[in-house]
């Protein structure tokens, strides 16, 4: 009975049937697709972090070693495994020679380093512990996807030749938005180029299972060890970084996911209440000779199983090639996922389509509930409940004397019954959200202005220089500011300098605190909470900071500088992506605290050819790391803009498929439903253009209302979702950049122009319907 039921339905509603099936289908592969890259992800970075045997604990330090003093305190502490000091060779980018090119336009920090004997592995593109020979250099994989080196390449520093002989992986600053990069190469080799940089220690350890890494970095800076340089950072953090580029991508993914299903849902409901209205009288019938309401149930439930089992079985196969694309940025930094892993992947994104078919069933047995509510009497008698709408009584065609008549027509059915357009409007919002929201993420972490949420004032350019770079920070800082000064070319500059001091907290202990001193609002971040410091007695700090501490707004920071406790009240609160997230900022002046940086942003004139400047800087002052804000928003952040615009365009595609789908699903059941009516007017003279016309207006009605909704939804209430999404990144708090083009001319008129083509495809069965088949005595 079940199977002769379920082929006559879908004989009889083809169309309806398929249509149900695509929206299943669709919802079944982004589920699917968005667990397996979650799990290929989690196992990718596990998968490294083991094979390299990743750091707990490192501290980069300028400066010698006690090693002595190192060794006691590891010894004295239960939770260290093990330590290690490992060398990073900084060496300027222009001296790194590749062919005819060279680095010298690179943002990072370019260390050469050997290979570690005991943890902290530098790993090759097969995720083996690499052993280079003489004269052979492996560059970090972040150069070879930005095109600066291929195997088999030249390289030349300072007189001395290398060969590239192959990629790695570096577990600790694979990322792009690390700032440092480390190249391996020989015990003998790296001592032939050790004249030629300025060298950092890198202070690693390995620690017991459920450590607190907070309260080992407490200890370990309580007991006076190095820390010239950036903060620590901890296992979490760069768990954390190495999963964040396709981390956000998933995220976007899994937005349009949910946004799909509210869809697939609101289309099934609809579909299954016309199902229900055109047999009405069919299950008054059952009911009367005494079938049962579950056995009436379980036809429709047969039906919406099948199609269901269908769609989500074909939804999680394609989800399997459509994952490729997605996986190729995982695959490059992290390597093949494992047999186990990949097979943990499949395993989910099964479970998330199995998922899909569960809820399915669960929503269509919740609609179906009103069976219960049908009068078998009435039902028989009266057939399907009629329309009621008091709200158009007076909207009447005889007092019509501004629209057209069809167009009037058209309007008049949305006002009788608007409860049946809500859901083909709620469709189009949800579209228009979908297609905007994604574009406005990728537009806002592509735009210039983004840095400001990240720690970063918005300037041309940017002359950096640290103790790696000159022995005398300050003086090199106040001779490039003097010449600057006198550069016609520079509309403003200011300088800031880091440095690090004792900070006093509430428990007795001492920790450091890295502040970055001078006028912080010439070039102004974004704040969370909070403003700038306006006064000597004032400091801004980080969100890590703010959490770490448990600081916020008029709270108290305690400081050693000049030799004396100087009290400071927290001003503003701040995102921060450099120095591992923890810094601060103010305004003081001292002559104290260990010197960690110079920067100073610049602002060029209108007109100023930049790049013809910061080249000329570049040989200026070979003592600075010089770059433009743009080239640092690329190379910092262009992996993540590839994966979110990649996730963007996936939006548009499922917005187009959806709006399509459900269009035509909804045109076609309305001209079904109205068989009746429409036969009534053709009857009375009405053209089949005409009518045709009638529910042009419908949809244009319909469509403005749901594209205006939904574009102002996506535009406000997207930025809260946007915030959900990038949070994890590291900006708490952000204001969409909205492409005005795109979001006000592109989104709309592609919308329209599916819902137009769908609508004329949808009411094509109006021109064939025959007044003889279809006006009966109701």
């Amino acid at each position: 009975m079940y199977s002769n039921f379920i082929k006559n339905d879908i004989r009889k509603s083809k169309l309806i049937t398929a249509t149900i099936t695509a929206f299943i289908l669709i919802a079944a592969m982004l589920t699917a697709l968005a667990a397996s890259l979650t799990v290929n992800l989690s196992g990718a970075v596990d998968n490294i972090l083991l094979s390299a045997k990743a750091i707990h604990f490192i501290q980069m330090h300028t400066g010698d070693v006690d090693m002595e003093q190192l060794r006691n305190f590891a010894a004295d502490q239960e939770s260290v495994e093990d330590y290690q000091v490992l060398p990073f060779l900084n060496i300027d980018g222009a001296e790194i020679v590749i062919g005819d090119n060279s680095l010298a336009d690179s943002v990072q920090d370019n260390g050469f380093s050997i290979q570690s004997e005991k943890f902290d592995f530098l790993l090759g593109l097969d995720n083996k512990i690499i052993s280079p020979s003489n004269g052979e250099i492996y560059f970090p994989i972040y150069y070879m996807q930005e095109g600066n080196a291929k195997l088999g390449d030249k390289v030349t520093i300072h007189g001395v030749d290398f060969t590239v002989a192959g990629f790695l992986r570096d577990s600790t600053m694979n990322a792009a938005l690390v700032s440092s990069k480390r190249f391996l190469v020989s015990e003998a080799d790296f001592e032939r180029i050790l004249e030629f940089g300025q060298l950092e220690q890198l202070i690693e350890f390995r620690l017991c299972d459920g450590v607190s890494y907070a309260d080992f970095e407490t200890a370990y800076l309580d007991a006076g060890l190095p820390a010239n340089g950036p903060p620590a950072i901890t296992y979490a953090q760069i768990r954390l970084v190495n999963g964040l580029t396709d981390g956000i991508m998933i995220g976007v993914l899994a937005l349009i996911v949910i946004l799909v299903i509210i869809v697939a849902f609101l289309c099934i409901r609809f579909t299954l209440l016309a199902k229900i209205e055109e047999d009405y009288r069919e299950i008054g019938v059952l009911k009367a000779v005494g079938m049962r309401v579950s056995s009436i149930k379980k036809l429709y439930l047969a039906k919406y199983s099948v199609i269901a089992g269908i769609a989500c079985m074909l939804g999680f196969l394609l989800s399997v090639p459509l994952s490729e694309p997605f996986k190729q940025n995982i695959r490059l930094y992290m390597g093949e996922s494992d047999r186990q892993t990949f097979l943990l992947g499949l395993l989910c994104g099964f479970v998330g389509a199995a998922a899909i078919y569960g809820v399915v069933l669960m929503y269509v047995n919740g609609v179906l509930r009103r069976f219960r509510k049908i009068s078998a009497a009435q039902a028989v008698r009266f057939g399907s409940p009629r329309e009621k709408s008091k709200s158009a009584r007076g909207f009447l065609l005889s007092n019509n004397r501004i629209f057209p008549r069809n167009v009037f027509l058209g309007i008049k059915d949305i006002l009788t019954r608007k409860k049946l357009y809500v859901t083909m409007l709620t469709v189009l919002i949800i579209s228009s959200f979908i297609m905007v929201v994604p574009q406005n993420i990728y537009n806002t972490i592509s735009a210039k202005s983004f840095i400001t949420y990240m720690g970063m004032g918005i300037c041309d350019a940017t002359l950096y220089i640290k103790p790696t770079q000159a022995e005398d920070v300050t003086q090199k800082g106040t001779e490039a500011a003097n010449s600057l000064a006198t550069d016609e070319n520079v509309e403003k500059y200011t300088m800031i300098t880091t440095k690090m001091f004792d900070m006093k907290v509430d428990d007795g202990s001492t920790q450091k605190l890295r502040v970055s001193l001078g006028d912080h609002t010439a070039y102004p971040i974004t704040y969370t909470q909070g403003t700038v410091p306006q006064t000597a007695s004032e400091i801004a700090i980080s969100t890590l900071y703010a959490d770490d501490l448990a600081k916020t707004i008029g709270d108290e920071i305690v400081l050693t500088v000049d030799g004396a406790d100087k009290r400071l009240t927290v001003s503003g609160v701040y995102s921060d992506i450099t120095s591992g997230g923890r810094t601060a900022q103010a305004i003081f002046e001292t002559s104290s605290g260990d010197m960690l940086s110079v920067g100073i942003p610049i602002t060029f004139r209108t007109g100023a050819d930049s790049e013809a400047i910061i080249a000329q800087y570049k040989g200026q002052f070979p003592f600075a790391k010089v770059y433009g804000v743009e080239e640092n928003i690329s190379q910092m952040f262009g992996p993540m803009i590839s994966s979110v615009k990649m996730a963007s365009y996936a939006a548009i595609g499922v917005t187009v498929l959806l709006t399509v789908l459900v269009t035509v699903l909804f045109m076609k059941m309305l001209v079904a439903k109205d068989r009746y009516s429409i036969a009534i007017l053709k009857s009375m003279g009405f053209t089949s253009e005409g009518i045709r016309r009638q529910y042009l207006t419908r949809s244009v009605i319909v469509l403005a209302l749901g594209v205006i909704i939904g574009t102002i939804m996506a535009n406000t209430l997207g930025e809260y979702v946007g915030v959900a999404i990038v949070s994890a990144f590291g900006a708490t708090a952000f204001n969409f950049v909205v492409n005005p083009f795109f979001a006000y001319m592109v989104s709309p008129l592609l919308i329209a122009t599916c819902v137009y083509i769908a609508t004329l495809l949808g009411v094509s069965d109006i021109r064939p319907l025959k007044i003889s088949e279809h006006i009966k005595e109701a």
